[in-house]
């Protein structure tokens, strides 16, 4: 059985799912256990909703998903950290910086050097380390992609963020 639920904790679909009887009607469990799965992924990407940024200055953002491309044409999916990109960024608007978490022990701070913020769209730009990246996140959902260029090669990263509340990370480099 799978349930899905929405921000507030309400139930808003359950599906239960029986696979005893799957052979005998001519569907492998193997196709079977690929359809669950895909409707289990559904659900969660679904119910996996970030949170209404509008008016917040401080903002946690999650990598979920990253691809990495060069200029050969080749591009592959990866888990964000395996391309060296923290599985967390915190968002200072007001310090104009980007910073990983103290948690991550990285200790990394990077300066945003152009924001915008109009018509719901947060966008952050900057340049550091031959890399220049960019930030375009969505102040009604959180959602955020980023990209990271440098010669030859790019890093496309799609996330969430949340506002985020408590000291505000460490200014060093």
């Amino acid at each position: 059985m799978v349930a899905a639920v929405d921000a507030n904790g309400i139930v808003v679909s359950i599906f239960a799912l029986d696979f005893s009887g799957a052979r005998e009607r001519g569907v492998t469990m193997r196709r079977a256990k690929v359809c669950f799965i895909v409707l289990v992924l559904v659900l969660t990407v679904q119910t996996a909703v970030a949170d209404d940024l509008t008016g917040s200055n401080r903002i946690l953002c999650a990598a979920v998903q990253a691809s990495h491309c060069v200029e050969a044409g080749e591009c592959t999916i990866d888990l964000p950290w395996n391309l060296n990109v923290p599985a967390f960024i915190e968002i200072d608007l007001e310090a104009k910086q980007l910073a990983t978490t103290a948690a991550s022990g990285e200790n990394r701070v990077t300066p945003i050097e152009h924001m915008s913020r109009r018509d719901g769209t947060i966008v952050l730009q900057g340049f550091e380390k031959e890399r220049a990246f960019s930030f375009v996140i969505t102040e009604s959902t959180g959602q955020v992609t980023v990209a990271v260029a440098t010669e030859g090669r790019a890093v496309s990263v799609f996330g969430s963020c949340t506002p985020l509340v408590g000291p505000a990370a460490p200014n060093t480099k």
